[in-house]
Formats: C-alpha cells, sequence, structure tokens
C-alpha cells in the first residue's frame, strides 16, 4: 500500500481544515516546497496536494505553490482542487504532476471525465468526498443527493481506475477513518481505492493494507506529531 503525505494549500500556507470547515483552519508551514522536501527527506516517495482555494471557487488559484512542490519533491505528486478545464490537466502534467485529481467538474460534466479519462488514462483519478454517504462538491461546501458508493461503481464502469474517497466527517478530526465504508469500497472491481480522512494509528494502516486499499493519505495526524511518517510507510511497506 502506498503512502501519500497531505499537502493542502489556502492563501498559498500548507494548512489543515476541520471536516472540510474554511473557517476553522490551522496553518502549519508558510513554504509549501519546504514541507514536500520534508516528506521527501523522510522517505515518502509519493505526495498528494490539494489547492483549497481552487476547490472553493473553481479554478487553479495556488497553481504557482503546486508548481514549487512538484519541482521540489522530487516525486510521485498527484494534485487536486479546482482543476475543470483540459487545459489545467495539462499544465499540471506538463508540470511534472504524475496524476490530476478531478472532483467537482465530474459531477457537473461526467462526459468530460470519460473524454479525460480516455485521454490521459491512469493520469487522471477522481475525487469522492462524502458527507452522509452522499457525493460534496464545490470544496465540500454543496452536497448533492448522489449516493458515493454508487457513484464511485459509475465511475468504475467509465473506465476511471483510481478513486480517492473522503469521509468528510472524519478529516482533520484525528479521530480514525471509515474503515466500513473502505470495506465496502474495495469490492467494486477495477478500482483502486485510495482511503483518506481522519487516519491517525498504524493499526489503521495495517487493517486498510490488509482490506485491499491501494493508498493512504496522512495529513493532520503527520502534522501534529500523532503519526510518524517513517513509521506509517514501514507499516504500508512502501520503503
Amino acid at each position: 500500500m502506498k503512502i501519500f503525505p497531505a499537502i493542502d494549500i489556502l492563501g498559498g500556507k500548507v494548512v489543515r481544515l476541520r471536516r472540510g470547515d474554511y473557517n476553522d483552519v490551522k496553518t502549519y508551514e508558510t513554504d509549501c516546497a519546504q514541507t514536500a522536501t520534508a516528506f521527501r527527506v523522510q522517505g515518502a516517495s509519493c505526495l498528494h496536494a490539494v489547492d483549497l482555494d481552487g476547490a472553493r471557487i473553481g479554478k487553479a488559484v495556488n497553481a504557482g505553490a503546486v508548481e514549487r512542490i512538484i519541482s521540489a519533491a522530487d516525486m510521485f505528486v498527484e494534485i487536486g482542487g479546482g482543476i475543470r478545464t483540459e487545459a489545467q490537466i495539462q499544465s499540471y502534467i506538463e508540470a511534472g504532476a504524475g496524476r490530476v485529481i478531478l472532483g467537482t467538474v465530474v459531477v457537473r460534466d461526467f462526459g468530460f471525465t470519460s473524454a479525460m479519462v480516455e485521454k490521459y488514462g491512469d493520469k487522471i483519478a477522481v475525487g469522492v468526498d462524502a458527507a452522509d454517504g452522499n457525493v460534496a462538491v464545490a470544496g465540500w461546501r454543496e452536497v448533492t443527493d448522489i449516493r458515493s458508493v454508487e457513484f464511485c461503481e459509475r465511475l468504475a464502469k467509465s473506465g476511471v481506475k483510481s478513486v480517492i474517497y473522503t469521509d468528510i466527517s472524519r478529516d482533520g478530526m484525528l479521530g480514525g477513518t471509515n474503515m466500513q465504508i473502505y470495506s465496502r469500497l474495495v469490492q467494486i472491481d477495477g478500482l483502486n481505492i485510495t482511503a483518506s480522512g481522519g487516519i491517525s494509528s498504524i493499526e489503521e494502516i495495517i487493517a486498510l493494507k490488509d482490506m485491499g486499499v491501494h493508498a493512504a493519505i496522512l495529513g493532520k495526524a503527520l502534522y501534529e506529531n500523532r503519526l510518524s511518517l517513517k513509521a506509517a510507510l514501514a507499516a504500508a511497506e512502501d520503503l
């Protein structure tokens, strides 16, 4: 299983939100590239970056910071947040991103997503963010009536290979992740599932790995020193 340390960018700074609430923000670092370098030094080979400003307003706002992260990281970087056009997808891929994450646009224009998957293959992933089992969009501020598991099944049938699934109620809370939902999602044929939101112990990492989850994103637990990145990598056999 792969481990992705997370860098969430708001106003050009490294932050964490609680349950996706833009009014409940904690800033950890002003230099995003320095944070990426620190994760690499600790042994990470993958990195998850999100432009939170972009997710909220619907276009890439922190593209410059993202490109500095990609340059400094010297590892596989996946990036999401406000990516709604092919031009932005191309821009990030040309900058060196290993994978681009689509979210809101998938719900609003499924045909566009299918076309991008057909053209760019495994360089496209879909972020599925869920509130009470329903898909949320626009920086988690709008909750749809689309059931998240059924949506993931539809994605698999359309050719999507990678889904990053976040239970919003767990994100940034350090209270553990939603094991039950991941045990369901790994049953969907053809999908590589990345677990995100609330992972805060080595035991969870081992359990996710054992159930067949492809990757896990670690955020606040690293920043608050609840988890050692080196220990997490070792538990996931990502060294």
